[in-house]
């Protein structure tokens, strides 16, 4: 049996974590059967999200979790993409993860009342007086790892600068493909529509959604995503 964990959708995208999106379409794209459970992080030692059960065996992160089934099922993700187009992948894979998304975690979690509209139900199952305090804490910990990061020693208008640049160079790669590298979904798309899809999360109040909508081509691509992976909401609601 199969179980992947993480959430489902919250904060009007298909889940509020991109690397949740991201694996989600994985397994998919592997023809897995599997479940969807609300995560709890207190139960894995990497304590995030997403993480899978397979057979009893727990394989925490994305890239842990696509090598996993890749060897298990003797299954390539990218195949038939040259070299170079792997290498590009891996290249923008670290772009939008290890960049953009640091970018959006500031906006939900540091800028203006964004808190409020979006992080802070992830804490609704705290008894209160404790769970201010939970909350409170865990933003100033958000906040203090983005600026140790770098990103959060930026402005906010240098960070949507970046995320432009970002966002260009995205949509450039896609150009008039129906998907990122090819004609048919590979591993990147999974990280990428899982990226785009949380900038436009309509919640916050963020310059985000208005750069990805500046490019027509990520506004299709990412119809096409949802219509093919996420026709339906297969995630258990958050207690």
């Amino acid at each position: 049996m199969t179980t992947l964990f993480g959430w489902g959708a919250m904060f009007g995208s298909v889940s509020p974590s991109p690397y949740v999106i991201k694996a989600d379409v994985q397994m998919q794209m592997l023809g897995l059967t599997f479940d969807r459970q609300i995560a709890d992080l207190a139960s894995v030692p990497k304590g995030k999200a997403p993480y899978v059960e397979d057979d009893g065996a727990i394989i925490e992160d994305t890239f842990f979790i696509r090598q996993h089934f890749e060897t298990k099922l003797g299954v390539d993700l990218d195949a038939g993409l040259p070299d170079a187009t792997r290498a590009h992948a891996w290249a923008y894979e670290r772009m939008l993860e290890d960049h953009l998304v640091p970018i959006i975690v500031h906006e939900r979690w540091v800028e203006g009342d964004n808190f409020e509209r979006g992080p802070v139900h992830f804490f609704a199952g705290i008894p209160e007086p404790m769970r201010a305090e939970v909350a409170a804490s865990m933003r100033e910990q958000v906040r203090a790892g983005l600026f140790a990061q770098g990103i959060g020693r930026h402005s906010r208008a240098e960070r949507m600068q970046l995320a432009t640049r970002d966002v260009a160079a995205t949509a450039a790669l896609l150009g008039d493909k129906a998907f990122m590298l090819a004609d048919h979904p590979t591993a990147l798309d999974g990280g990428a529509y899982g990226v785009l899809a949380c900038c436009t999360a309509p919640i916050f109040d963020s310059e985000l959604p208005a750069i990805i909508a500046a490019h027509p081509n990520l506004s299709a691509y990412m119809a096409r995503m949802q219509a093919r992976f996420f026709a339906e909401d297969r995630w258990p609601p958050m207690i």
